[in-house]
């Protein structure tokens, strides 16, 4: 700050406009006390030119944190933050805010893609350092793989990159997009992902993923991921899978090469047609033949009949690798549908609210963030505590996270801000959910939908029927009395 007539006073105004500069900066909920650690800063910083450089209310710094807020909160819309950045303004005098969310949306979409995926990539790999001792796995560190849907708000944009299943009318359903997600298994964060439509398949998808494995990895998927060229991609990255055996491929045990009870070395031989999917160059590095250890276990649950189940892994060693380990590590693969329901259910990422594809696209990395982001937490209060990461709660977390969020406006100092750090962390960790081993969990819904009909036709098309389901040919239970 220049002042020419006191240049006693120059030092004392340049710290009111440093402070000035940083509240102005400054988000109003305090996220970034509690994930400003597991993000590098310099990739929230103004940039020194193009669309992020000008001083602005919504900078990229605080439209991240508000994306966030909005992600923590499910049905947050973005007038929500913009009201506490107006009344965050109007406390501190620092001028007005408009009351329209389009400067928001704006900063929304100046975010740069590219950006939100590296920081995505920050929080994962804070997360697998957090809890190091505890990730391998006889030597090998397990990462899972599995695929689920999404849809997103039907507009025009969106069904032309992400199109609607056929079962649907026009104007009847919604943009479908498929996720491929590899997830580590140790601490559960999200490794990466990639997205497509419904016309591609998961196997498809998975092969952009492939530089993500890297050697001594263990690949542990389905059925659906169970395939000779899969299987040989990955063993010549170095890279070991464990698979259940898929349906249509049999496997009879009395014949091979006898490592146990239920457990055979056979060769397999390479398809004689390639894959749609796969270029020639990557076609003719998969070798004609491929030893494979192919064993079988019986799951037991108890009130329920026994259940067999065949897996087939690249871990020929039986002593290495004994088989009821192999089948344990496979039991454990079934987290990732508990992840993929954190992220779906209690995120609320299952229906998407952007109406671009361009916007979908960094809801989904934002989705992921804070879902690393909550992930490195508990796996830093398991390590801190000496808890099972798998028995802490996600729900849990996320409410803790919040209001502890809303408790650090409150603390006056940076000591206060630590302590309350810690309190949370140790609130995570007590927040363990009960052990159910055998627990048997439907997916089956409790509560009726209301009796409203299908729509089975266009809004503008379709003709509503007073007290529709009072008609008999509406009711079966009346049709047949």
């Amino acid at each position: 700050m220049p002042t020419p007539d006191f240049p006693a006073w120059r030092a004392r105004f340049a710290a009111c406009g440093r402070r000035l500069r940083a509240v102005r900066q400054h988000h109003l909920h305090h996220l970034e006390h509690l994930f400003g650690q597991h993000l590098p800063p310099a990739l929230l910083a103004q940039a020194d030119e193009g669309p992020n450089s000008r001083e602005r209310i919504f900078s990229r710094r605080r439209t991240f944190w508000g994306f966030l807020y909005q992600v923590l909160h499910p049905g947050c819309p973005c007038r929500t933050v913009v009201r506490h950045v107006r009344a965050f303004f109007k406390v501190h005098r620092l001028g007005s805010v408009d009351k329209g969310t389009s400067a928001y949306c704006q900063a929304r979409l100046r975010l740069p893609l590219d950006t939100l995926t590296r920081l995505r990539h920050a929080s994962a790999a804070r997360g697998e350092q957090l809890l190091p001792a505890q990730r391998d796995w006889l030597g090998l560190h397990p990462k899972v793989i599995d695929g689920t849907t999404v849809t997103a708000p039907d507009t025009p944009k969106n069904q032309r990159a992400y199109p609607q299943s056929r079962s649907q009318k026009p104007g009847c359903g919604f943009p479908l997009l498929k996720l491929v997600g590899v997830f580590s298994l140790a601490t559960g964060v999200l490794l990466d992902y990639v997205k497509g439509n419904k016309h591609q398949h998961e196997l498809a998808l998975l092969r952009k993923l492939l530089d993500q494995f890297k050697p001594k990895d263990l690949a542990l998927a389905d059925r659906g991921f169970c395939c000779y060229v899969l299987i040989a991609l990955f063993l010549a990255r170095q890279v070991q899978s464990l698979f259940r055996l898929h349906q249509r491929r049999a496997a009879d045990l009395r014949r091979g090469q006898r490592l146990g009870k239920n457990d055979r070395l056979f060769t397999w031989h390479k398809p004689a047609v390639k894959p749609r999917y796969l270029p020639n160059t990557l076609w003719k590095r998969v070798p004609e033949t491929l030893g494979v250890r192919v064993l079988r276990f019986t799951l037991a649950v108890p009130g329920f009949r026994p259940e067999g189940i065949t897996l087939v892994t690249t871990l020929t060693d039986a002593r290495a690798y004994p088989a009821h380990e192999l089948a344990r590590l496979y039991a454990r693969r079934w987290r990732i549908e508990l992840w993929f329901r954190d992220l779906k259910t209690t995120l609320g990422m299952e229906t998407l609210q952007c109406q671009s594809p361009r916007m979908l696209h960094k809801e989904l990395e934002m989705y992921f963030i804070a879902y690393n982001l909550l992930r490195a937490l508990m796996v830093e209060a398991a390590a801190l505590h000496d808890v099972p990461v798998e028995r802490i709660s996600f729900k849990g977390t996320v409410d803790s996270t919040v209001e502890y969020s809303l408790a650090l406006v409150e603390a006056r100092s940076q000591k206060a801000q630590r302590e309350l750090v810690a309190d949370l962390l140790a609130v995570i960790a007590e927040d363990a959910l009960p052990a159910r081993p055998g627990r048997c969990e439907p997916r089956a819904v409790k509560r009726r939908p209301k009796p409203y009909p299908l729509l089975n036709k266009p809004r503008d098309q379709f003709k509503d029927i007073p007290h529709r389901s009072r008609y008999r040919k509406h009711n079966p239970r009346k049709s047949r009395a």
